[in-house]
């Protein structure tokens, strides 16, 4: 069955840096798009950052650009996200997720806190 496990989260001071990974398997890694979602507490899930399928388009969230990186390894099965100069903001929990036939699927989340 599909499953996404993210790694890599952690408490980080304000301005430093985290990479979150999400490993995959149960499915065509190459044929899909993923997503990384974070949320805060009380606040919506939103999307921060997408990756087509060869990684040949990436999209982010207007107040991550410039900051984070989203990149994904076809070999590996893995996708990744770069955060870098992390703001206070920030904190929250990332969820990796991929959208097959219609159905949303999610890994259990990494929290990452940014505090000094």
């Amino acid at each position: 069955q599909v499953q996404l496990v993210e790694s890599g989260g952690g408490l980080v001071q304000p301005g430093g840096s985290l990479r979150l990974s999400c490993a995959t398997s149960g499915f065509y890694f190459i044929d899909y798009n993923m997503n990384w979602y974070r949320q805060a507490p009380g606040k919506e899930r939103d999307l921060v950052a997408s990756i087509t399928t060869y990684g040949r388009a990436t999209d982010y969230l207007d107040s991550v650009k410039g900051r984070f990186t989203i990149s994904r390894d076809n070999l590996k099965n893995t996708v990744y996200l770069q955060m870098n100069n992390l703001k206070p903001e920030d904190t929250a929990v990332y969820y990796c997720n991929m959208v097959r036939f219609g159905v949303n699927y999610w890994g259990q989340g990494t929290q990452v806190t940014v505090s000094s």
